[in-house]
């Protein structure tokens, strides 16, 4: 579905999505390394349970939510990859984070 432009190779960075190792590309959002590696899924919805996968890939329509290193209800699309994130499929409704 998605593949990279041919340009200049960029730093490779490592990190997981529900426990597979992946690589991505200095300067991925979490979104775009999911969807370069192949994976359009990355939440499902409180009612059915449909998976759902980024969309507008600029902070609108929140179909990117995934946990990020324990913490859920990011947007993938506005987070920057970095070396060793541990990225989760974001199950069901969004939970309130405590304060």
């Amino acid at each position: 579905m998605f593949r990279r432009l041919p340009d200049s190779p960029a730093e490779t960075l490592r990190f997981t999505f529900d426990g597979a190792a992946l690589t991505a590309r200095r300067g991925d959002t979490v979104a775009s390394a999911l969807l370069a590696n192949g994976i359009a899924s990355c939440r499902t919805t409180p009612a059915k349970g449909t998976p759902r996968g980024p969309y507008c890939l600029m902070g609108v329509c929140f179909e990117c939510l995934v946990t990020i290193d324990g913490t859920g209800n990011r947007q993938g699309c506005l987070v920057a990859l970095e070396e060793g994130m541990r990225v989760e499929t974001q199950a069901g409704a969004r939970r309130a984070v405590a304060p």
